[in-house]
């Protein structure tokens, strides 16, 4: 904690340990139809949402640089297909590249008012055996961030929350949400899966 506290200021207020490293790795998924899924596997996940949004590239030409309008309306999207919102959701990963972004995302995706998201990983909301589980696999800041792999990586982690198949990192889930983010939010993709029937 000290050294990570006491790391170099590369943006203030954040230090060279609120940034993941970039690494290397690769993810995969196959995609078919749910009778298809059915007839080679049970342990299969349904896609029930998905939602993409851009935003502009350069933080300060947004009008409150705290939201990411990308997240807002890929989540407006997904959750408008899936036919459910942010309450439903048990578990999600969130594109955590740097420490804010996991709390800006918290609040944009729903569940959080605005400002709160801070208060919700501080009292152990967002924690593995918290009332909603957030970045079980230990997120970017903790495996690395393959860059192109990375979304596929956290949509991977929920097919294993909803499938029971996450080992020691295993919480109890229905729904869950993964948002993938590129560059500064300029480039968002959010889907919302579901346990299979």
């Amino acid at each position: 904690m000290e050294k990570a506290l006491e790391s170099p200021i590369i943006a203030d207020p954040l230090r060279l340990y609120d940034f993941c490293p970039i690494t290397d790795g690769s993810a995969a998924m196959l995609f078919t139809t749910e009778e298809r899924a059915k007839e080679i596997t049970d342990e299969y996940a349904v896609v029930s949402g998905i939602g993409g949004a851009t935003d502009t590239h350069v933080v300060h030409e947004r009008d409150d640089p705290t939201v990411m309008g990308g997240v807002v309306e890929s989540g407006r999207q997904a959750y408008e297909m899936a036919n459910c919102g942010p309450d439903d959701v048990d578990v999600a990963e969130l594109h955590d590249m740097f420490t804010i972004l996991e709390l800006l995302q918290s609040e944009d995706l729903g569940f959080f008012e605005k400002g709160e998201g801070w208060r919700a990983a501080v009292d152990g909301v967002t924690a593995r055996d918290g009332d909603l589980p957030i970045n079980t696999s230990g997120g970017l800041k903790s495996k690395g961030h393959p860059l192109g792999a990375s979304g596929v990586a956290q949509v991977y982690e929920i097919h294993r929350q909803l499938t029971g198949t996450a080992s020691a990192r295993q919480v109890e889930a229905d729904v869950g949400l993964a948002c993938n983010v590129g560059g500064f939010g300029n480039c968002v993709t959010t889907a919302i899966l579901e346990a299979a029937a």
